[in-house]
């Protein structure tokens, strides 16, 4: 099953701590809370340094959307700047991780997998006119990260994105993307075998 996920259509929550807040985008099981899902994604905005939240047992994975970016203090492993350059990071939940921005805020795509039962990577694409884009995980999502907007379509769907937006694939297909410039995420989700 193929879901359009409208990033219109979803609530930012502010962190307890003041420093920025959440959207969440998609998460498994679903209404699983912060403790007991298989994985989460979210788009998140870091308003002012502090701490982030310990997540035992997840692996994590930033992205860098919109803004200067952010420096992460990661416990074990050192200081790391998600930037332009550098605009993709993974580490472990459980890590102490201390953030540090700027003047302004950065905003940053996270992916999130419970790493006992699943297991994530996340790709990044330019686009410019029309490719093919075939999905080969358990479960995919494409975010549209920047561009006005991207049309995705196969023999038999069509989905019109704008910024922001997201498309959940479940299974094996192969889509057509066409968009005048645009970049995206790709998150590829595989499933351990019991």
């Amino acid at each position: 099953m193929t879901i359009l996920i409208p990033y219109a259509s979803l609530v930012a929550s502010p962190w307890k701590n003041g420093g920025g807040s959440t959207t969440e985008i998609a998460l498994s099981p679903l209404h699983a809370g912060l403790d007991s899902f298989d994985w989460r994604i979210s788009l998140a905005t870091i308003a002012s340094s502090g701490p982030f939240s310990v997540f035992e047992g997840i692996d994590r994975t930033l992205a860098l959307v919109d803004g200067p970016g952010v420096t992460l203090d990661i416990e074990g492993d050192g200081r790391f700047v998600l930037s332009d350059d550098e605009p993709v990071l993974e580490f472990a939940g459980e890590a102490q991780v201390v953030a540090t921005v700027g003047a302004q805020p950065t905003t940053d795509f996270n992916v999130m997998t419970r790493r006992s039962r699943c297991s994530h990577q996340l790709g990044k694409r330019s686009l410019s006119g029309m490719s093919g884009f075939a999905t080969r995980a358990d479960l995919t999502i494409l975010f549209l990260a920047e561009g006005d907007s991207l049309e995705v379509s196969s023999d038999d769907e069509r989905f019109g994105m704008v910024r922001y937006d997201a498309v959940l694939f479940d299974g094996d297909a192969t889509w057509t993307l066409e968009a005048g410039q645009a970049t995206i995420f790709i998150v590829d989700i595989y499933f351990h075998q019991d």
